[in-house]
């Protein structure tokens, strides 16, 4: 089994780590980090639970492979909360309801985050853009929708 060196910043921390050609960005954060907060969904690229921050970009975790991410900046759930308190975007969807079941949370927050950071005051159309790539099994969507509206001032 071939193995690649990665060096990458998750969440602010450099890492140096040998894994194997086809290890998903995935397992690295989940197994080698112990950064669960990031799930697995679907397996395949279709439902977003997994969705992360490369180098400010939402991406998912269950299609990149580890050694893609040489030199990149990667952020998941863990990254947004400071000194044990929620980011304006994670007490939004607590206080709004917008968490359901909460499988899918760290992914719509993950892509909700990135559409907030290039786009303070989105529209209702462009945070349903920006979550297209996200299923929830639990809502019709109102719920979180109304989480990134109030996050965002709207």
């Amino acid at each position: 089994m071939a193995k690649h060196l990665v060096n990458l910043n998750v969440n602010g921390r450099a890492h140096e780590d040998a894994v194997a050609d086809h290890t998903l960005l995935l397992d690295y954060l989940r197994d080698e980090l112990g950064l669960t907060g990031t799930k697995q969904g679907c397996d395949g690229g279709e439902c977003g639970a997994c969705t992360v921050l490369i180098d400010g970009q939402p991406r998912l975790a269950c299609v990149t492979l580890a050694a893609t991410c040489t030199g990149a900046y990667v952020e998941t759930i863990e990254s947004l909360a400071t000194e044990g308190r929620m980011s304006r975007l994670q007490q939004a969807f607590h206080e709004k309801l917008g968490t359901q079941c909460g499988f899918c949370t760290p992914g719509m927050i993950m892509a909700a985050e990135s559409l907030l950071r290039r786009n303070p005051d989105p529209t209702e159309a462009q945070i349903r853009e920006a979550l297209s790539g996200n299923l929830c099994r639990c809502t019709g969507y109102v719920k979180i929708i109304e989480s990134v509206q109030a996050a965002s001032g709207a």
